[in-house]
């Protein structure tokens, strides 16, 4: 119960500062100005064709597969894979389990080997490709240690210690009760854990803030009408 206290005190923690900390990170994208129209062409010319270009972004990486093959290859397999994992993990904080949940559970069990591929094949890049290579701070390589930690971590949970699932499960929902539940004290699974919380700490400073600002990329989410609609930075709107 000592442990359960402990790992419920830091998911606490980390969720709020995750939240808070995402939620300024947001609202700073959102108030920023927009001084030019600069929107990158091809660009679309009207609102759904805004929509249709950033659900290519999201879903397909459609700039990077244009930019780079590989780097796409392995940054979708990445990206593709941790949201079965995510999405897998639903199955510990809701109860009846949604049957999707269930159906994904076969494909969700291997994507971890998928993230570490993927998440090999973005290091190796800041190794093998000199320019990437140059602009590659500590923090670049950190982040990723993180990350493969933390897929590497959960595979050993899942086919090295056996972990009492059952008991994981009781813990999660607990914690969205408040009301703590005892925690295996199985070494595999507290590192897991600690990682993922490390995650939700630094998230909020660091570049995987990439993942919210996309979605307010000038670049992105303009639209590439110049000269039908006179546009107005965030400073002249008064």
């Amino acid at each position: 119960m000592f442990v359960g206290a402990i790992y419920a005190v830091l998911f606490y923690a980390a969720t709020l500062l995750f939240v808070v900390g995402v939620g300024r990170k947001i609202l700073i994208y959102a108030r920023t100005p927009q001084p030019l129209k600069i929107p990158t062409t091809p660009a679309p010319t009207t609102g759904r064709g805004v929509v249709w270009r950033m659900v290519k972004e999201v879903v397909l990486f459609q700039s990077l597969f244009k930019s780079n093959k590989w780097i796409w290859l392995f940054g979708w397999l990445f990206h593709f894979t941790l949201l079965l994992v995510l999405l897998r993990h639903l199955r510990y904080v809701t109860e009846p389990v949604w049957f999707w949940v269930n159906w994904i559970q076969p494909f969700g069990k291997y994507a971890a080997f998928g993230m570490l591929i993927g998440l090999g094949g973005l290091w190796a890049r800041r190794f093998v490709v000199d320019r990437v290579r140059y602009i590659s701070s500590p923090s670049d390589h950190l982040m990723l240690v993180l990350l493969i930690a933390i897929a590497a971590s959960g595979l050993a949970v899942k086919f090295g210690s056996h972990t009492d699932v059952v008991a994981v499960k009781s813990f999660m929902l607990g914690l969205m009760y408040f009301d703590v539940q005892p925690l295996p004290a199985d070494v595999p699974l507290l590192v897991h854990l600690g990682l993922v919380v490390t995650l939700m700490l630094v998230f909020p400073i660091s570049k995987l803030l990439h993942a919210p600002g996309l979605f307010f990329s000038p670049s992105r989410v303009q639209i590439d009408n110049p000269r039908e609609v006179r546009h107005v930075s965030g400073w002249t709107a008064q």
